[in-house]
C-alpha cells in the first residue's frame, strides 16, 4: 500500500479540517514550546532571540482563555510593547486567535475580551501600582528581565493572582543575570523551560543566520541573547551589578541639581553606536540618582530632541556633553533643537579609566542609587572591562554623576547659558 505524503493528506482535508490544523499549536510547537503539566505558579521561559517566545506566551493566552470566563493580565515593559508585540505583533494574541475565538481588542479600554467571556487587560511595568486591586486567573509577562521595576511589578501582580483553584503566570524573557529571574529559578513552583536561538533558525530570516549570529557568536553578549545564559558579572569588569541592586529606590528624595548626559555616537547610520542620553540627579541627602535612559540610534536631529524632551520632562539644570568629542557638533545639535538650553561642557583631559573609576568608588560606597532597573545601561556597565571600548551609556553616566560629583567652576568645565554667549549662529535644519 502506498504511503501518503503529507500534501496528499493535506489535500483531503476539507477547508474547515484544514483551518483548525492551521490553528492547531500542539501540531506546530516544538515539544519545549508546549506549557508543561503540573500544578506549577510560573513557567518561566528563558530563551535566546528569535526562538519563539512571543508566540508561546500568545498561544498559552488563548488557551488560558478557553476557560470560560476566566480574567488575566498582560504585562510588558512599556504600554506600546503590550500593544505591538503581545497583542497586535505578528506573533502576537490576534495574529495567533483562530477566527471562532478572536477577542475583541478595545485600546483605550486595555482590554481583551473573548466569546466565551474571558478577558484580559494590559499593564505596563513602568507603572506597577495599576495592578493593585484587580484579581486575576492568569497572567502573561513579556521580557521580565527589562521591567523598570521587575521586583515591585512581580510582587504586586502575585498578590492578585488569586482566583480559581491553580493559578498561573507564564513568563517569557531572554535571559539577564536580575536578582528576580535568579530566585525565580531556583523556586519549587517555578518551571524554567531554555533555549537559544539555533532552535528556530530554520524560521528565521538568512540575514539573521549570515549576519547576526556569525558576529556575537562566541562573545559574552551573544551567549545571553542567542544562547540565553544567565551570565554572571565579568569579574573584571569596573562596575558590580550586586553593588547596583543594594542601592537600587522606587523612589528618590528631592534634588538640589539635575542633568542631562549625553554622549554622542562617533558615526551615523544603521551601523553607528547610539547615542547615550542618561537623566541623573544630587539628592537634598548628597546622594547621587539616576533617573532615565533614553539612549537611542538615530540621527543628531533625533538624538538632540530626545535629549532636550528628557530635559524638559525631569526639569533639568542644564545638558551636559563631552567638549572633546564633537563638542561643536553636539552643541550645535542641542541648541538648534532649543536655543535656550543651558549647556555645560565637560573636556576629558583623562583616559576612560581614570575618568570611570571615581564614578565606580561612588558606587561601591553606595552613594549612587538607580531609580527603578535600566537593563541596557547596567548591562553595559557590569560588562565593561577597562581598556576595551567604553559604550555610549555607560560613559553618559560618567559624564552625568562627574557633573554633579564636580563643583560647576572647576577647571575643564565651561557653562553656556545661551546660544548667544555660546557664539555660534546655526541653521535649524539637520534633517
Amino acid at each position: 500500500m502506498a504511503r501518503l505524503t503529507a500534501t496528499a493528506i493535506l489535500d483531503q482535508l476539507t477547508d474547515s479540517e484544514a483551518l483548525a490544523l492551521y490553528y492547531d499549536w500542539e501540531t506546530w510547537a516544538r515539544p519545549n514550546q508546549l506549557a508543561p503539566p503540573g500544578n506549577w505558579t510560573t513557567w518561566l521561559v528563558l530563551a535566546g532571540r528569535g526562538w519563539g517566545k512571543t508566540r508561546v506566551g500568545a498561544e498559552w493566552v488563548i488557551t488560558q482563555a478557553r476557560n470560560s470566563r476566566t480574567r488575566g493580565a498582560l504585562i510588558a515593559k512599556k504600554p506600546g510593547d503590550v500593544r505591538d508585540v503581545m497583542v497586535e505583533g505578528e506573533s502576537g494574541i490576534l495574529a495567533c486567535s483562530p477566527p471562532n475565538f478572536r477577542p475583541n481588542y478595545e485600546p483605550s479600554k486595555r482590554r481583551l475580551t473573548w466569546p466565551n467571556g474571558s478577558a484580559a487587560t494590559c499593564f505596563s511595568a513602568e507603572t506597577p501600582d495599576d495592578l493593585r486591586g484587580p484579581q486575576h486567573h492568569w497572567a502573561w509577562a513579556d521580557e521580565l528581565a527589562k521591567f523598570k521595576y521587575p521586583q515591585e511589578t512581580w510582587d504586586t501582580l502575585m498578590l492578585g493572582l488569586r482566583l480559581g483553584k491553580n493559578p498561573q503566570v507564564c513568563v517569557t524573557t531572554t535571559p539577564r543575570p536580575i536578582g528576580l529571574i535568579k530566585d525565580l529559578t531556583k523556586r519549587t513552583t517555578c518551571i524554567a523551560t531554555r533555549g537559544t536561538t539555533y532552535d528556530n533558525l530554520i524560521n528565521l530570516a538568512p540575514t539573521m543566520r549570515e549576519q547576526i549570529l556569525r558576529q556575537y557568536e562566541g562573545t559574552r553578549l551573544g551567549r545571553q541573547e542567542l544562547m540565553g545564559e544567565i551570565l554572571d558579572d565579568d569579574p573584571d569588569a569596573l562596575f558590580q551589578r550586586a553593588l547596583i541592586d543594594a542601592s537600587r529606590v522606587v523612589k528618590a528624595p528631592e534634588c538640589d541639581y539635575l542633568v542631562v548626559a549625553v554622549d554622542p555616537a562617533a558615526t551615523a547610520g544603521e551601523t553607528s553606536n547610539e547615542t547615550g542620553i542618561i537623566t541623573a540627579g544630587r539628592g537634598v541627602d548628597g546622594q547621587y540618582y539616576v533617573f532615565g535612559d533614553v539612549s537611542l540610534k538615530g540621527r543628531p536631529i533625533e538624538w538632540g530632541r530626545a535629549a532636550v524632551t528628557a530635559f524638559n520632562t525631569h526639569r533639568a539644570d542644564c545638558i551636559v556633553y563631552e567638549s572633546n568629542q564633537g563638542g561643536d557638533m553636539v552643541a550645535h545639535t542641542l541648541l538648534t533643537v532649543d536655543r535656550t538650553l543651558p549647556l555645560r561642557a565637560v573636556h576629558a583631559s583623562r583616559g576612560k579609566r581614570p575618568r570611570a573609576e571615581p564614578i565606580a568608588s561612588l558606587y561601591e560606597q553606595g552613594r549612587v542609587h538607580h531609580v527603578g532597573s535600566f537593563p541596557d545601561l547596567e548591562d553595559q556597565m557590569c560588562s565593561w572591562v577597562p581598556g576595551a571600548d567604553s559604550p555610549d551609556r555607560m560613559d553618559a553616566l560618567v559624564w552625568a554623576i562627574t557633573a554633579l560629583y564636580t563643583p560647576v567652576d572647576h577647571q575643564g568645565v565651561r557653562v553656556y547659558d545661551s546660544l548667544a554667549e555660546y557664539g555660534g549662529q546655526f541653521s535649524s535644519n539637520l534633517d
